[in-house]
């Protein structure tokens, strides 16, 4: 079994999206190929309300999919279609834009104003891409979790761990999407297809990722230079990004470590993506844009309920 080595480690950059949303992107900044099929990663934790109650009002999507996991506070949906919902603590929403949606996400505060979150955009196959819109509305009660050996606790979202299978299924790039809590000292390791883009993202505490000694990779505030920080240390805030191979070897350090392990199939084709649509070419954006201005852009009707 080969251990995956570090291909590089990205620091979240600090931007404002939306109508005013203050938030951490570890994925999106440089070229859409390098984490196919993924596209973007953006962190919402925050616990100032000013900082994100404008949320993200009305806006289109074609061509990928957002996937978004709420830990603390809330997230108000609604679309053109007539689908409405919150995403409560806990939950996770799979939406597919197909061949289009317009709609809105109003993230709400919990008791104390914290509003923890991240949103990540999947591409789709060109095949897949003008597909009816669908959501998947997933409850916190119906992700399971499991223990490993090393007493690491693992929340299933998508994918299988110690035989147990999460909800999201039936997905064309095949995603795994695990929520994993590791103990102080102990040693995690997770098997990942060869072949599969990987990549882990720090949502607390520190740990050491493949005991890897040679330079890898760095990348914060726009800088890039082969370093490795000093004490080995990767913490929050932090994604790895990692070279093919068999598995993922993970030792936590200090109090322990939480980190999201997402992994997903390729698509390889071109990308042609400029704001929130994705497509294959400059035609297809063109055309998508086009008929956002001519009312064209909503090609299902039908309801399909979260």
């Amino acid at each position: 079994m080969e251990t995956r080595r570090i291909r590089k480690v990205v620091k979240a950059r600090a931007t404002v999206e939306g109508a005013g949303v203050h938030l951490h992107r570890a994925i999106g900044l440089g070229e859409p190929e390098e984490y196919d099929p993924f596209l973007l990663l953006d962190d919402f934790r925050s616990d100032l309300p000013e900082q994100y109650r404008r949320g993200f009002p009305w806006h289109p999507h074609r061509g990928m999919e957002t996937i978004t996991y709420v830990l603390r506070g809330r997230v108000e949906h609604g679309d053109s279609l007539g689908n409405h919902g919150v995403i409560s603590p806990g939950d996770v929403q799979w939406m597919s834009a197909g061949s289009g949606i317009i709609h809105q996400e109003m993230p709400q505060g919990d008791e104390s104003g914290a509003m923890y979150g991240f949103q990540l955009w999947a591409n789709l196959p060109a095949a897949n891409k003008m597909s009816e819109p669908r959501y998947r509305g997933i409850h916190s009660a119906d992700i399971p979790d499991v223990t490993d050996a090393s007493g690491a606790t693992i929340r299933i979202v998508a994918g299988v761990a110690n035989g147990v299978t999460g909800p999201v299924r039936d997905v064309v790039t095949q995603p795994e999407y695990l929520d994993v809590t590791v103990p102080a000292g102990q040693t995690f390791t997770r098997a990942t297809p060869r072949g599969h883009t990987v990549f882990a993202y720090v949502i607390a505490g520190k740990a050491v990722f493949n005991h890897q000694d040679d330079p890898y990779t760095y990348e914060a505030e726009g800088d890039s230079y082969f370093d490795q920080e000093r004490d080995g240390l990767i913490g929050d805030r932090h994604l790895v990004l990692f070279a093919d191979g068999d598995a993922v070897v993970v030792t936590a350090a200090g109090d322990g470590l939480r980190f999201l392990l997402i992994s997903g199939k390729p698509i390889g084709e071109s990308i042609a993506w400029r704001g929130p649509i994705v497509m294959n070419t400059q035609q297809e954006l063109r055309v998508a844009f086009d008929e956002l201005d001519q009312g064209t852009f909503i090609k299902h009707a039908r309801r399909t309920r979260p």
